[in-house]
């Protein structure tokens, strides 16, 4: 399918996973990809479109500031992780971005927001004030507060809260950067004659059946999660993209119309 329309896409939710943004090998943010990451997006604000970002990896910067190896397995633990990596995460963003000056915002949102009519309505305005303002929203769950993310998985790891995010805003495009090229018949890790689809535009109980669990050290969220995402997403009348975030430069070819990762057309 020819993607060109893509290069017309205005207001772009990103969502940026765990697994993305960390060394794998030790579960510390991986900073030179990070850096990458917000010049891609400030050169996306400078093509006069809107971005808003949905970010995990505050357990994980959490644990590092705490001196803990281990994924923590309690809950307590890991809001504790989350109340102390959130400052630091944001600490990051906000020193990377004020390199290329540009302005960004925190939000913190609970999957119960979706369910109120007026804290909805008031989430949405604040977008829409934000983005106006030319300012990139860095969403994440509250997790010191909020315990929907850590101990549901069919929440896990941001991908269905970047969804709810991309109805709120009433995004143009949603992309979802994992560890993997997009969504396979299998999983390509175990299964060496895993087919790739470049092209959804029905989710059926077949393809929901081929999403399997996460399988990763530091994430929460696997191909299932991301299915959920893609359901809430096209159902809102957003396309949506699952893509490596290896290469943050996947970003700017999704937007240039290249065939990169799996299209969930809305």
């Amino acid at each position: 399918m020819d993607r060109s329309f893509l290069q017309d896409k205005k207001r772009i939710v990103i969502k940026i996973g765990t697994s993305t943004i960390t060394h794998m090998s030790t579960g510390n943010l991986n900073l030179e990809k990070l850096e990458r990451f917000v010049r891609v997006l400030t050169d996306i604000r400078n093509q006069d479109k809107e971005v808003v970002v949905v970010s995990s990896g505050a357990i994980g910067a959490g644990r590092k500031a705490l001196g803990i190896k281990e994924k923590p397995k309690t809950l307590s633990v890991k809001q504790a992780c989350a109340a102390v990596g959130q400052a630091r995460l944001m600490m990051i963003y906000q020193k990377l971005f004020a390199e290329y000056n540009q302005t960004i915002a925190q939000i913190l949102i609970t999957k119960r927001i979706m369910l109120n009519p007026i804290s909805m309505t008031n989430a949405e305005n604040t977008f829409q004030e934000l983005l106006g303002m030319g300012v990139i929203p860095i969403v994440n769950e509250n997790d010191p507060i909020s315990t929907d993310q850590i101990q549901e998985e069919n929440f896990g790891d941001n991908d269905t809260l970047s969804a709810n995010v991309a109805e709120i805003v009433k995004a143009d495009l949603l992309i979802l950067l994992s560890d993997i090229d997009g969504l396979y018949t299998d999983d390509p890790r175990h299964n060496e004659n895993a087919e790739f689809i470049s092209y959804v535009d029905n989710i059926d109980d077949k393809l929901e059946a081929m999403a399997k669990g996460a399988d990763t050290t530091f994430g929460t969220g696997g191909m299932a999660t991301k299915i959920a995402a893609a359901k809430i997403a096209t159902g809102a009348g957003v396309d949506m993209v699952i893509a490596n975030g290896d290469k943050v430069s996947n970003i700017s070819r999704i937007l240039h119309g290249e065939m990169i990762g799996t299209l969930f057309k809305a």
